[in-house]
């Protein structure tokens, strides 16, 4: 009977690796494929069930982290899925083209970096044609380099950071927008440095409390038209995004410890909050941020 009641329980804080983890660092902007412990995407877990059957979706950041785990999701709830990054992480994203494609979907691969305008909007108008038409879109792809002092942070990082957190949402959202009909959906996202920043994410942090005013701005500009906007909120997770300079390199082996589950999470642990939010089970949520965060942070 004991055996039955606990059939199928996973206890979340020794489901993936504990610290601490491999001391290590890569040049920006880093590699899935060679971090160690590999990151889980969700490549032998997620299983589909067709909550997103022929729905089409742009995803930032979608060779990696995060946005990987989302597209590996999304595609096997029956989405095509075009996924954007920098042609340094080709080889990461031509790994999730392949998974998209075992999923039975298409996949399309759009390198190029945010940071560009004229690229954001060729960036939409090449995945709404390649997708035939577009009707989820998540801004994910972000930049975080970690410093101790303001006075570490050159004007062209804080640039970039801005640009690519910042503006490139904003950008490639208007892009968007005549292409979403009611019914589609925007998911930013965010992180726990919204509400509780670090002091060595200075300009990072800052990204993204504007990432939560953003949906909570845009859910408002467009409920009336039937789209909903909202945002994801994860803590420590093991990405590429640390290990090229979103932490210090001493920081890395015990990354995620300070968390009430003891570890850093997975990029597949959140795959099933970005299903929900862009699927019709998930209509009555606009303007809501999600937290993912192993017990840190809000919300």
């Amino acid at each position: 009977m004991e055996n039955q009641r606990n059939s199928g329980l996973e206890n979340p804080i020794e489901k993936y690796p504990k610290p601490p983890y491999p001391g290590q660092q890569q040049p920006f902007p880093g590699l899935a494929s060679k971090m160690d412990p590999l990151p889980d995407h969700g490549e032998k877990s997620y299983i589909g069930s067709g909550r997103l059957k022929g729905r089409k979706a742009l995803i930032t950041g979608g060779d990696s982290g995060i946005g990987r785990a989302a597209a590996i999701a999304y595609a096997r709830e029956g989405a095509d899925v075009a996924i954007n990054y920098l042609p340094a992480e080709e080889s990461d994203a031509q790994e999730v083209i392949a998974l998209i494609e075992a999923a039975g979907q298409k996949g399309y691969a759009i390198p190029g970096d945010i940071t560009d305008y004229a690229f954001c909007e060729k960036l939409v108008e090449e995945a709404t044609a390649s997708l035939g038409g577009l009707d989820i879109l998540v801004n994910n792809a972000g930049r975080q380099q970690a410093s101790e002092s303001i006075l570490d942070i050159t004007n062209e990082s804080f640039d970039a950071t801005m640009k690519t957190n910042i503006y490139a949402p904003f950008w490639i959202t208007k892009a968007a927008l005549p292409h979403l009909e009611p019914g589609s959906v925007i998911i930013a996202t965010t992180s726990v440095q919204a509400y509780d920043p670090a002091g060595i994410l200075f300009d990072y942090a800052q990204t993204k409390a504007a990432n939560v005013a953003y949906v909570k701005s845009l859910s408002k500009q467009l409920g009336a038209k039937g789209i909903r906007v909202n945002g994801v909120s994860p803590g420590p997770i093991w990405t590429p995004l640390q290990v090229c300079g979103g932490q210090p390199a001493e920081a890395i082996p015990e990354f995620g410890k300070m968390a009430e589950l003891e570890r850093a999470g997975q990029p597949a642990e959140l795959a099933g909050i970005f299903v929900l939010l862009a699927s019709n089970e998930g209509s009555y949520s606009t303007g809501q941020v999600f937290g993912a965060a192993g017990g840190m942070g809000h919300p």
